[in-house]
């Protein structure tokens, strides 16, 4: 079971997508886990043929507990299963365990050919309770995917009450979360805040006669360009951009950014959007659009819960003029902006009037110092003001 962040102890296995004897790639999709914050792809980090499924679906288990066994190239089963060891579960409250060894039946055809129907785990369980049949809701969606707010909608005229009963719960079992990840983080991380007011006029000019010629459809939002300032930032001063393990400070092997969003049911994700300074800002902005609609329809990526090796918060839309975040262990920093609004500045010896935006940096003192983290927020300001290099 992968630790798809700090919050995470635990994970239910919700459906495996392969059986023993497939063949497997690096990157593969080979499960779906669910965690309190969304239903998560998991994905093979090994090439080889699955062995044996060790974990039913239905079953709860602890962060690292193996889930299946592979074989590389070449390699023979063993003569006798290995003796398996012990492990901290669950009970599987619906799905009996004898279903381990082959992947759930799909749901739905395309052209003949069997497909897997998306549901989030939370939808299904939500649904489970409420006594909703799923596959006669139509989702709304990322690929037609069944969400927790289509269940809600379908059982709303009769269940109302219990609808928002599995409400509460699911948000007290994020809070709950949320908390213990960001109490780890201030009794473990020793933060430290630096603030900067960024020029926004240049930037934003050049956005808006850049955005006039494409249609709505393709237009860039200014959250792209603070995120890859950030990203660009991040690969210059390498200390912001990892993780404090046991034995010191790991840098990132590349710029994998994670997005602060809001879930609609409330709480906060942050997956990564992977290696931002090589992206152009269209690609970025699809990226963010994809993130964040998958994201509130909970159905995510275990690289992109996995892998942020650091983290951005956008509190601008909410009418915020600055945000001090809480790093989200085991990374290092944190960058946050409030909301770009005029305000007064001295330039070049004249009172102006110019659109401005509050940036702050949380970061490890262990990992860094505030000379380093003003220059990190000082390279941010110099990328925000030649926003033709944010192009390349």
């Amino acid at each position: 079971m992968p630790a798809l962040g700090s919050d995470m102890d635990e994970g239910t296995l919700n459906e495996w997508l392969i059986k023993p004897g497939d063949s497997v790639t690096r990157g593969q999709v080979v499960a779906v886990v669910e965690t309190t914050k969304a239903a998560v792809e998991v994905e093979c980090w090994q090439e080889g043929v699955v062995h044996e499924l060790l974990v039913p679906v239905g079953e709860t288990v602890q962060v690292g507990t193996p889930l299946a066994t592979l074989l590389t190239t070449g390699e023979r089963a063993p003569a006798a299963p290995k003796k398996r060891s012990k492990r901290t579960t669950k009970p599987a409250a619906v799905e009996p365990a004898a279903r381990a060894a082959s992947p759930i039946p799909s749901a739905g055809t395309v052209d003949g050919t069997h497909r897997r129907r998306w549901v989030s785990p939370a939808a299904r369980r939500i649904a489970a309770s409420l006594g909703v049949d799923v596959d006669t809701i139509t989702g709304t969606g990322p690929q037609g995917a069944v969400t927790i707010n289509d269940v809600e909608h379908a059982a709303a005229s009769a269940t109302k009450p219990t609808a928002k009963a599995a409400a509460a719960d699911r948000a007290v079992q994020m809070r709950r979360s949320i908390a213990a990840a960001m109490g780890r983080s201030k009794r473990e991380i020793p933060h430290y805040y630096l603030a900067d007011e960024i020029p926004m006029q240049k930037a934003l000019t050049w956005l808006t006669e850049r955005n006039a010629s494409r249609a709505i459809t393709e237009r860039v939002l200014p959250a792209v360009l603070l995120l890859k300032a950030v990203g660009l930032a991040a690969q210059r001063f390498g200390e912001f951009n990892g993780f404090w393990q046991a034995d010191g400070f790991q840098p990132g092997t590349g710029v994998h950014v994670g997005v602060a969003i809001s879930l609609r049911g409330g709480g906060v994700v942050a997956p990564a959007i992977h290696d931002v300074p090589d992206k152009k800002l269209d690609e970025l902005m699809q990226n963010l659009t994809d993130l964040v609609a998958r994201a509130r329809a909970g159905s995510l990526r275990s690289s992109e819960m996995s892998d942020p090796t650091i983290t951005i918060t956008n509190l601008g839309d909410q009418g915020v003029d600055a945000v001090f975040g809480v790093i989200y262990p085991p990374q290092v920093a944190l960058v946050g902006f409030g909301k770009p609004a005029q305000r007064v500045r001295v330039i070049d010896g004249g009172i102006h009037v110019v659109t401005t935006v509050h940036a702050t940096l949380s970061a490890d003192h262990r990992a860094s110092d505030g000379h380093r983290g003003a220059l990190f927020l000082a390279a941010i300001n110099e990328f925000l003001q030649q926003p033709d290099a944010l192009e390349k």
